[in-house]
């Protein structure tokens, strides 16, 4: 007996020694590991190295630094030291708007400017409602045009309701129809403070984001038909929130329900809503906030590395307004944001 216990206790012995070699195996292993790895980030620190911003496609897009620049509001594209790329020289039409009629609201410039030019590349003439900016408006009516396409510029504030409502009516009086509404128009300004934020200054956001959509939409409703469509520019901070721009994240929450409870009244009447929720664009509308100092490092924090370019955009909004591409989607939002899974 003594001798059976005693083997025992020598093979539990020797299991146990083994265990604990192959233990200090694995551990072994693990520090090697680390120790290559810590190598590596010492190594890569003390080079300095930047990572350039991220490129998806044959052509590069600029990263940052961006040029440092201050705009007056609302902002004039004609006068970025770095001109916005909108043109889409790889997008080829194919009629899928062809023969209707769209209002864009905000399409004198930035992502209304570039999404402008590719409805009137699928068939569309283009009603653009600015603020101010003639310029810019002359401009992209040059840009539609040479798409052969007509573009009607109509100029006033989304704020007030009877402009809202005479622009629904002057665009389907000029091309009798009208079959889509792009809610674009939108003022920034960003405060690092909620104490910054005045009441005024408060309704001034909201009821250009999002008395403007309202407005807009509630004019051209009476005008839509079954196939037609209305998009609303949503935005990445309506999704997560910024800690500047409490009241511009404020209504592009809004705006996303908006587009929902829109999307189901609408149904029954064959008429889809839908909203785009970009990320950071190079548009007029941020050099027109920004400091100087902070506009270079624009869209840097997205995991593209880079602000979007409003011709990245633009496509979207084709998608969402064509029948023939999205006849079964309304209300949802998307998010083209440049960061992965948002």
């Amino acid at each position: 007996m003594d001798q059976q216990y005693n083997q025992n206790v020598n093979q539990q012995q020797q299991q146990h020694h083994q265990g604990n070699s192959s233990g200090a195996g694995t551990a072994s292993e693990q520090r090697d590991i680390q120790q290559r790895q810590d190598q590596a980030d010492q190594a890569r620190q003390r080079s300095g190295e930047r990572q350039g911003p991220v490129q998806t496609t044959g052509h590069d897009y600029p990263g940052t630094p961006l040029p440092a620049q201050h705009l007056a509001k609302p902002g004039l594209e004609a006068q970025m030291a770095l001109q916005p790329e909108f043109m889409a020289p790889d997008y080829r039409g194919s009629g899928k708007l062809d023969g209707m009629a769209a209002i864009i609201t905000g399409g004198d410039s930035g992502i209304g400017r570039a999404v402008a030019v590719l409805y009137a590349r699928e068939g569309a003439d283009v009603a653009i409602v600015y603020l101010d900016e003639d310029q810019d408006a002359i401009d992209t009516k040059r840009y539609v045009e040479a798409e052969g396409r007509s573009c009607l510029l109509i100029r006033g504030d989304v704020r007030d309701a009877q402009f809202c409502r005479d622009v629904a009516q002057q665009v389907h009086d000029r091309y009798g129809r009208l079959d889509i509404l792009v809610n674009n128009a939108a003022f920034q300004e960003h405060a690092d403070s909620i104490a910054d934020l005045t009441e005024e200054r408060f309704d001034m956001t909201m009821k250009t984001n999002v008395y403007g959509y309202f407005h807009m939409a509630r004019a051209v409703v009476p005008f839509l038909k079954k196939g037609g469509s209305i998009i609303n520019t949503g935005s990445v901070v309506g999704l997560k929130g910024s800690s500047q721009l409490i009241d511009y994240s404020t209504t592009k929450g809004a705006i996303h329900a908006f587009t929902m409870s829109l999307a189901s009244s609408l149904l029954d009447q064959g008429i889809r809503v839908n909203a785009v929720a970009p990320g950071p664009v190079w548009t007029p509308l941020n050099p027109a906030d920004q400091s100087p100092d902070k506009i270079t490092e624009f869209g840097s924090q997205s995991d593209m590395r880079r602000p979007a370019q409003p011709q990245e955009l633009s496509p979207a909004y084709v998608f969402l307004a064509a029948p023939c591409c999205a006849s079964y989607i309304s209300g949802i939002v998307l998010p083209v944001t440049g960061s992965v899974g948002s």
